[in-house]
C-alpha cells in the first residue's frame, strides 16, 4: 500500500500530488472484465502458441490426401479436443472465470488436462508421422503435432512447478 506524504506548504507539491494520484487509483489487475496481466504473461503466450500449432497441424492433415483414415481422423479429433480445451482454459484465466467458479481447482484441472492431452497428442503425432508415406502435408501436420506436444509438455512442467512445488514449500514453512 503506497504511503501518502504531506509536506509543508510551498515545498514538494509535485511529489504530494503524484503520491495522492498513485494511492487513489485502483490496482490495474483488480478491476475490469479482462485480465490484461494474464493476457501478456508467459503462460498465456504459451497457450496461444499451442493453439496456433494445433490449428496449423489440423489444417495440414485436413487438406492432405490420406492414406489411412483411422490414423488421421484420430489425429484430427485429438488436435481439435486439445485446441478447444486450451482455448477454454485461456478464456477462464483471461475473463477471470476462476473467481466465479471457485468450486473447481483450476490449476489441478489444467495439470490433468495437459497430462492426458499431451499423452494423446504424442500418440497421435507418432501415428500420423508413421503413416505419412512421404506426403508433405501429412509430414507437416505431424511435425506441428510434435511441436504442440513439446509446448504442452512445457506447460505440464510449468503447471507442476506452480501448483505442486509452491504448495510443498508453503507447507514446509
Amino acid at each position: 500500500m503506497p504511503v501518502n506524504r504531506t509536506e509543508a506548504a510551498g515545498g514538494g507539491g509535485a511529489s504530494t500530488s503524484a503520491a495522492t494520484a498513485a494511492s487513489s487509483s485502483p490496482p490495474p489487475d483488480s478491476s475490469g472484465l479482462l485480465d490484461y496481466g494474464y493476457a501478456r504473461s508467459c503462460s498465456a503466450m504459451l497457450k496461444l502458441a499451442q493453439m496456433v500449432s494445433l490449428l496449423i497441424g489440423f489444417i495440414c492433415i485436413k487438406n492432405s490426401v490420406w492414406t489411412d483414415y483411422s490414423a488421421y481422423s484420430y489425429y484430427e479429433i485429438v488436435t481439435m479436443c486439445d485446441l478447444i480445451m486450451i482455448f477454454i482454459f485461456y478464456l477462464v484465466y483471461v475473463f477471470r472465470i476462476y473467481r466465479t467458479l471457485s468450486c473447481i481447482s483450476w490449476p489441478l484441472a489444467e495439470l490433468l488436462h495437459y497430462l492426458i492431452g499431451t499423452a494423446l497428442l504424442l500418440i497421435a503425432s507418432i501415428v500420423a508421422a508413421s503413416k505419412s508415406y512421404s506426403s508433405g502435408g501429412l509430414i507437416a501436420g505431424a511435425t506441428f503435432g510434435f511441436l504442440a506436444t513439446f509446448l504442452c509438455a512445457l506447460s505440464i512442467w510449468l503447471s507442476y512447478k506452480v501448483s505442486c512445488v509452491t504448495q510443498s514449500t508453503d507447507a514446509a514453512v
